[in-house]
């Protein structure tokens, strides 16, 4: 015998999914709107504002630069998270506890004070030039997550297998590539995906890493908020949301999402 839903569950689930979904509709219908200035409803309908993007220079370039840092930046925070959360996995006895903790800082810390902290360090401490420093700081900044997903795949993983291989004459490098890594790749794929649409939307690390010459695309948004109120912004935001329903998409039609929660 099934139980039914309380129509005021029901109520108040729909309200919820409204409130989620509601500021989504808006920048949508407000990126087609034929007026020169945002508005919602949308006054008549075009597509002038999402050609008015590939025609602005800047957000062609600092969108380039922005997918080049989310990659890169990525890239480099699995490079260090994947052995990380293999040694606090497998070593958790020897390792002290604290060690997990000190990976999950840059979540912690404000991003504020993280990016300024980054400009004190990097940008004037180290003198580095402005995309290294823009890729150290988005390396950062999403290795928390790129710690914490792959941990929490490897805190199903048996490490009896691996001893296994290792018995049977397998050398240690080639039985975590051949043997653990492969087991643990629906965390690393949702470690990528989280910390990549975290870099690419990221502005309080990149606004004090920014210099002459190079910025972001949230950067120029921001930017480009400061002198015109145009549907343009509007427009970005939509692919932006595009870039990660393709993202999505992809994940779904090769792995299937249900391949992630394994």
């Amino acid at each position: 015998m099934t139980k039914s839903i309380h129509p005021a569950l029901i109520a108040f689930t729909g309200c919820v999914f409204l409130f989620l979904l509601a500021p989504l509709a808006i920048i949508i219908g407000a990126a087609f709107s034929n007026t020169t200035y945002l508005t919602f409803p949308p006054q008549g309908l075009t597509l002038r504002w999402f050609s008015n993007i590939f025609q602005i220079e800047a957000f062609r370039t600092t969108a380039i630069t922005s997918l080049e840092l989310a990659f890169l930046g990525t890239a480099l925070s699995l490079l260090i998270g994947i052995p990380a959360a293999y040694a606090i996995s497998r070593y958790r006895v020897e390792l002290p506890r604290w060690l997990s903790t000190l990976f999950v800082l840059p979540i912690l810390v404000p991003e504020i004070v993280f990016g300024f902290s980054l400009m004190k360090l990097i940008t004037i401490g180290l003198q580095l030039p402005i995309f290294p420093s823009l890729l150290i700081g988005h390396a950062l900044l999403v290795l928390p997550y790129s710690v914490r997903v792959v941990s929490a795949s490897l805190a199903s993983f048996d490490f009896s297998i691996e001893e296994a291989a290792i018995s049977l004459g397998c050398p240690p490098l080639k039985t975590f590539l051949t043997v653990v890594l492969p087991n643990i790749r629906a965390g690393v794929i949702a470690a990528f995906i989280l910390a990549f649409i975290t870099s690419i939307n990221d502005v309080s690390v990149s606004v004090f890493l920014t210099g002459p010459g190079i910025s972001t695309l949230p950067i120029q948004i921001l930017a480009h908020m400061e002198q015109f109120f145009d549907p343009t912004i509007a427009s970005v935001s939509v692919l932006l949301m595009l870039v990660t329903v393709a993202v999505m998409a992809i994940v779904e039609a090769t792995l299937g999402l249900t391949f992630l929660t394994k």
